[in-house]
């Protein structure tokens, strides 16, 4: 399938991003913390410059991946962007993966597959009716404004980990809106694009998502915020495939597999970021005998 392909390709260039910059972003002070200040910070940086280059080219090819596939089916395969971008990291480093490395990167794919077989996600339609948006962008707004709130009484992790959720929701956000403004392409063209206000909402939304990961890599490891920006982006996308687009996932007892799936992706996260090629540097060599 093509959204598969262009999905994995998204993964890939997303994750690479992340890493880079988790780099520049650990630089930053804590009082540029939730300011303008932190992103003409890193605009400064060429390793935060060549993250946002990568997370351009994830946009094109996520574009592409939800113009011809399910929202359900093309979110939930972004897991897979740690474990590729630390595998890729190892070949450039000529760096020998630990085991933990390895057994992170079986525990989500294994995962991965485990979830979307038990899932089987699939149908619905390629549009929004517009009055679906009115109470779909409501809650995200006050399940964003909570999470902001909340975030400002944590410190560390704690905080990475409130601001990571609170960026998945913007990205989830963001490829459903991205969905619907490419259904208006493939309807009436280019005028019909770029005349609907699901194009320039996914920019707006995209941008806010951005600012909140950064603030979450800056707050905290990538340990603690890559979890759940994975996870939520994977099920906020899910529900809001489910809820907007009319696709469909199984329930009832196929919901055991599906959360054993959910446990193996967290847990193989958590392994993975807290890896140093995770965070932008090399491993040591292995010793010569």
């Amino acid at each position: 399938m093509i959204s598969v392909l262009f999905a994995i390709l998204t993964a890939v260039s997303n994750g690479s991003g992340a890493v880079l910059q988790r780099r520049a972003a650990a630089t930053v002070p804590d009082t540029k913390a939730m300011r303008l200040e932190l992103i003409r910070h890193l605009l400064r940086q060429k390793v935060w410059l060549a993250g946002i280059g990568l997370v351009i080219v994830a946009a094109v090819c996520q574009a592409v991946a939800l113009a011809t596939g399910p929202i359900a089916v093309v979110q939930p395969i972004f897991v897979v962007e740690l474990p590729a971008t630390l595998l890729i990291a190892g070949y450039v480093f000529r760096a020998r993966l630990p085991r933990e490395v390895w057994a992170g990167v079986a525990a989500v794919t294994c995962g991965l597959a485990l979830g979307m077989a038990s899932a089987a996600p699939g149908g619905g339609g390629e549009s929004v009716p517009g009055a679906a948006w009115i109470s779909a962008l409501l809650l995200t707004g006050v399940f964003e404004g909570l999470l902001l709130a909340w975030s400002t009484r944590l410190r560390g992790n704690a905080r990475a980990a409130a601001l990571g959720l609170a960026a998945a929701t913007g990205y989830a956000l963001t490829a459903a809106l991205m969905k619907d403004a490419m259904a208006r392409l493939e309807d009436g063209g280019a005028a019909a694009l770029f005349t609907s206000w699901q194009l320039y909402a996914t920019a707006v939304a995209g941008v806010g998502a951005l600012f909140l990961l950064q603030n979450a890599l800056q707050a905290g490891s990538l340990a603690a915020s890559q979890p759940m920006l994975t996870l939520g982006d994977a099920l906020i996308s899910i529900a809001y495939g489910v809820t907007l687009f009319g696709e469909s996932v199984r329930v009832g007892w196929w919901l055991l597999p599906e959360l054993i799936a959910v446990v193996l992706i967290t847990v193989g996260c958590v392994t993975l970021a807290r890896s140093p090629l995770a965070g932008g540097a090399a491993p040591p060599p292995p010793r010569v005998r």
